[in-house]
């Protein structure tokens, strides 16, 4: 490996010492005198770095994050799963008889829509504007009757429909009950975790998925099939799959 050239190596000549410094050195010398310089203390350069405020907490009421006074904190999406959150209070049942009359009625009129095979008819009762059934976790586009029957593995959408009875002929979930949030969701899987399931209610869960279907659950774990919730009113707020 070659060896670091010496500044000015290569054009085979050495700088000459002008002589005006080769005679102040030698008579320094000669003198016995140490050339000394005046040191005086010089302050650092600056950095650049501008040094960070101190962080705003969430009870400053300078920081921009903090929800303003009276909004609800930590609200979650009802449509996915809050398995393992421990924060939802939660009432499992399958008898229909202790449903409002509200949820009562809109659980019966969509099981007689999916038994008609007509997706159609489950149209009024999904509604339209701000208050239409979710049928996704996603924004849809155009008409959700159509998008219903796209997700379906025939084209009329009676997979669909047979999915949609099933749901709902299982037991229900009730989440906050007595709150401002209280919701009735189908199935009652949903709020479970897998690995709680008695044998009994692993073949009822059979109904609805498969074993490959239940081992990714499982392997996600929560149940991520698809739900229906209905608000106390009576207002089908979502049929969706997925998390």
């Amino acid at each position: 490996m070659a060896g670091r050239r010496d500044i000015g190596a290569g054009t085979g000549r050495s700088r000459p010492v002008r002589p005006a410094v080769a005679a102040i050195a030698c008579s320094l010398l000669f003198a016995g005198l140490t050339p000394t310089m005046a040191q005086e203390p010089v302050a650092p350069p600056p950095s650049g770095i501008v040094p960070a405020p101190p962080p705003l907490g969430l009870e400053d009421p300078d920081n921009p994050l903090v929800p303003p006074a009276g909004s609800p904190q930590g609200t979650t999406d009802p449509a996915r799963s809050q398995v393992g959150t421990g924060e939802v209070p939660v009432q499992i049942s399958d008898d229909v008889s202790e449903l409002p009359a509200p949820v009562r009625r809109m659980r019966e009129l969509i099981m007689d829509a999916a038994r008609s095979g007509d997706p159609e008819r489950l149209r009024p009762l999904i509604g339209s504007g701000p208050d239409t059934t979710r049928l996704s976790l996603a924004e849809i586009e155009g008409d959700p009757i159509d998008y219903f029957k796209s997700i379906s593995g025939d084209v009329e959408g009676h997979e669909m429909l047979a999915i949609l009875l099933e749901v709902f002929e299982a037991g229900y979930a009730r989440f906050d009950a007595g709150t401002e949030n209280e919701l009735y969701v189908w199935p009652y899987f949903f709020a479970k975790s897998l690995d709680a399931l008695t044998p009994e209610e692993r073949v009822e869960l059979f109904k609805l998925v498969t074993a490959g279907d239940y081992e990714d659950m499982v392997g996600f774990g929560a149940y991520i099939f698809f739900r229906a919730g209905i608000t106390p009113e009576g207002r089908w707020l979502f049929f969706v799959a997925g998390d």
